[in-house]
């Protein structure tokens, strides 16, 4: 059985379905600069809309993140893992996925 929502998948091969922050974070921490220098994060679906990568730099990382959809295309660098976790986490969480109720914004 696949994703229901998105997988992880590092250079080296690891792959994570549906990752927890915290999965995130142990993945991003594992790379290095020789044979496992990215990881991507995008829907378990054939040509998915959105994607999200991490990418080993000197002294850091470059975060990539794609939705097709909504016209997104973002690149910068970050130290901490930490961070990235968390942002990447907000960031999948606000995309769309097929199955998923559409998520309404209510002004009380």
């Amino acid at each position: 059985m696949g994703a229901a929502y998105y997988r992880a998948g590092s250079e080296n091969g690891d792959h994570i379905d549906d990752p927890s922050e915290d999965a995130l974070f142990m993945l991003i921490d594992d790379l290095n600069d020789s044979d496992n220098t990215f990881v991507v994060i995008q829907p378990d679906e054939d040509d998915p809309a959105w994607f999200t990568s991490v990418a080993v730099l000197d002294g850091g990382y470059e975060v990539v993140r794609r939705d097709t959809t909504r016209r997104e295309h973002d690149v910068f660098t970050e130290t901490s893992i930490d961070r990235i976790g968390r942002d990447l986490t907000i960031w999948m969480a606000a995309r769309d996925f097929p199955g998923r109720p559409t998520q309404h914004t209510r002004d009380f």
